[in-house]
């Protein structure tokens, strides 16, 4: 089944957050599990933000959480964000 993460964050660093996100995914290369990322800012509510990643299935999702690289890279992003993040896991029962 897929699963769909969607972690919910705010930030006054939103570019420095995407460069981090960035070189995420050049370090991970190909030991990432995500298989699409869409990063979404919400129009009603400046400084929020929705980072929502797409994985074959929760566990693949898991082993991306426990990659090492990944648990680096979120670090530093959790130091750019204002607050703690959400998460949303979400398992996928229905796609058109």
């Amino acid at each position: 089944m897929s699963f769909v993460q969607v972690i919910e964050f705010r930030t006054s660093k939103i570019d420095e957050m995407r460069k981090v996100g960035e070189d995420w995914e050049a370090a991970a290369g190909g030991d990432s599990r995500a298989r699409r990322r869409v990063m979404c800012s919400d129009r009603d509510d400046p400084g929020r933000y929705l980072n929502i990643v797409f994985f074959d299935s929760y566990e693949s999702a898991m082993e991306n959480s426990e990659n090492p690289v990944t648990q680096e890279y979120s670090q530093r992003l959790m130091e750019l964000a204002d607050g703690p993040p959400t998460f949303h896991n979400l398992d996928v029962i229905e796609e058109a």
